[in-house]
């Protein structure tokens, strides 16, 4: 199970590297788009900070405009620079012919397992559904990943699932135990999952002691 970080601040990536539990970065439109800085080297940076995979989002609006900004991009640091694929049919296909092309591919905006069956077929090697949005949207977004999860093991594939869109540790760990292999998060859930009310008074009644 690993821990992602949903930035796209390198100074956030920088804190949670130093921390040691992190290993790797997700970023989409939005994060991207808050730093004010272009989109090219918004994902140098947070390769240069990274042990792992950064992932940029496709954003271009056809096929073949996506397939150019996918090498542009994957070429900053080729087997480092991850592309996040919004879940449609013709972007399935795409995502089918950047993994032929040997680019690591995570299919995003993903509300059903038969999408994720679809991603399983085309090689995807991720997933990443949004589990709050989804509750939000459907009703049980931890009933989905499980679904999801059922779907990528009944299929023997190899795909892995990303879970994000978390907003508290709870839900965090129940997507964990519903079958994420893997979780992104924004750096003040990270530090949040460390910290809870009875640890503090422990520490407080031991000082006492």
């Amino acid at each position: 199970m690993s821990l992602y970080l949903d930035s796209a601040f390198p100074q956030e990536a920088r804190r949670a590297f130093a921390a040691g539990m992190v290993s790797g970065i997700t970023t989409n439109p939005s994060l991207v788009t808050q730093t004010r800085r272009p989109v090219v080297d918004v994902i140098t940076d947070l390769c240069e900070v990274s042990k792992g995979i950064v992932f940029h989002q496709l954003v271009e609006d056809t096929i073949s405009a996506r397939k150019k900004e996918a090498e542009r991009m994957a070429a900053i640091w080729p087997g480092r620079v991850g592309l996040k694929i919004p879940c449609t049919y013709e972007n399935l296909a795409l995502a089918a012919r950047l993994v032929s092309s040997g680019h690591i591919v995570g299919i995003t905006a993903i509300f059903s397992a038969a999408q994720v069956y679809l991603a399983c077929q085309a090689g995807a090697q991720y997933v990443l559904p949004y589990v709050n949005r989804s509750t939000r949207l459907l009703g049980d977004g931890v009933a989905l990943v499980r679904q999801m999860r059922a779907v990528i093991d009944a299929a023997g594939s190899t795909t892995q699932i990303i879970a994000a869109s978390l907003k508290t540790p709870d839900e965090a760990v129940a997507t964990l135990l519903a079958g994420a292999h893997h979780l992104t998060l924004p750096l003040k859930l990270i530090e949040s999952l460390g910290d809870h009310p009875l640890s503090d008074q422990a520490i407080e009644d031991f000082k006492q002691a």
